[in-house]
């Protein structure tokens, strides 16, 4: 009996072993070549979280989406991430756009006032909408 449940034992942990490096060793997904998910305008993707985030999660979260608004703001972090913040219409949050590392970017500075479009994975809400790995698109 205790043979059995020691066998049963370690084959659990096999195969927790086994699916943990699948996931750890998963590629990324290639977000420059990805059809996005959704097309949203930055006011429209921030006012969709600020009213009822329970709701614009299962809709918006680890999708890969098309956002498109004026630039409020931009920087580079000191790991060397380029961030640009999308301006909403609401002072208390952004739909902020942190450009993939991963992808050569043509252009990494922004113009205040600019218009332009980037296709993101969405991470979350805090105060802003977060999207990951942009790329600028058209």
């Amino acid at each position: 009996m205790k043979k059995k449940i020691g066998l049963g034992i370690l084959i659990a942990l096999l195969a927790g072993s086994f699916y943990g490096y699948t996931q750890w060793t998963k590629p990324h997904r290639e977000v420059a070549a990805a059809a996005e998910d959704l097309n949203i305008a930055a006011t429209d993707l921030f006012k969709a979280f600020s009213t009822n985030e329970a709701t614009a999660n299962p809709k918006y979260l680890d999708k890969l989406i098309k956002v498109c608004g004026t630039v409020a703001d931009n920087s580079v972090t000191d790991n060397g991430v380029t961030t640009v913040q999308l301006a909403t219409g609401d002072e208390m949050g952004i739909v902020m756009c942190e450009l993939d590392k991963l992808t050569k970017q043509e252009k990494t500075s922004f113009a205040k006032g600019q218009t332009v479009c980037f296709k993101g994975l969405c991470s979350g809400y805090l105060t802003d909408v977060v999207l990951n790995r942009c790329v600028l698109t058209h």
